[in-house]
């Protein structure tokens, strides 16, 4: 059977499964949720066959971690959103992407929100 690259989120699925109990929750809700359902979301408006896919995606981040990691996930973001960077070299490094600004912070939440809402 020929793999379908919109179904690369199952590998991803089974990623986050087997490294939540080693990084933790939060860590992996991270990696599954803030990276890449977020960039997977973001295709679904021009690749039609992703925004097919995204349901499922969204029911295996619901099978593998609890609605309470779920929420605290969400809640440290939230926490976070407003926080600005502070340190000698912050606006260097949110200048080269490596941090992210409050506004690209808040803007990330809102997409992630949409998805929470989901």
């Amino acid at each position: 059977m020929t793999r379908r690259f919109q179904d690369i989120w199952k590998d991803q699925g089974k990623a986050a499964e087997g490294n939540a109990a080693r990084f933790g929750a939060m860590q992996t809700l991270d990696y599954l949720i803030g990276e890449k359902l977020d960039e997977y979301a973001s295709s679904t408006t021009t690749r039609p066959e992703f925004a097919r896919e995204l349901p499922r995606f969204l029911a295996e981040v619901r099978r593998i971690f609890s609605r309470y990691d779920i929420a605290a996930y969400f809640e440290a973001l939230e926490q976070d959103a407003g926080v600005p960077n502070s340190g000698p070299h912050a606006k260097e490094l949110e200048d080269s992407g490596l941090l992210m600004s409050v506004a690209d912070k808040n803007a990330r939440i809102k997409r992630l929100q949409q998805l929470k809402a989901m």
